[in-house]
């Protein structure tokens, strides 16, 4: 990826909080798990079948890769990197 397909800043704080309000879990302790690549906060607010779904996804990179091929996902990322 490179410099210009970056997320603002701005709108990663954003849906940052919206998901730790959603979840629960403080906005700095969700931000620093994900940086650290943990998911332990986002996993526990799910239930048992969607943690082992988000787990098995995230152990898949040829299911991430056309995950993030759908058009929701292009649209969702163009969103959020500020229509670039």
């Amino acid at each position: 990826m490179n410099s210009s397909n970056h997320i603002d800043p701005e709108k990663l704080s954003g849906l940052l909080s919206a998901v730790s309000r959603k979840i629960g879990v403080p906005e700095d302790k969700l931000r620093s798990e994900l940086e650290a690549g943990k998911f332990d906060s986002a996993l526990s607010a799910m239930s048992g079948s969607d943690a082992a779904k988000f787990r098995q996804a995230v152990s898949n990179p040829q299911l991430i890769e056309k995950m993030m091929s759908t058009p929701q996902a292009k649209a969702l990322y163009k969103k959020l990197s500020g229509g670039e």
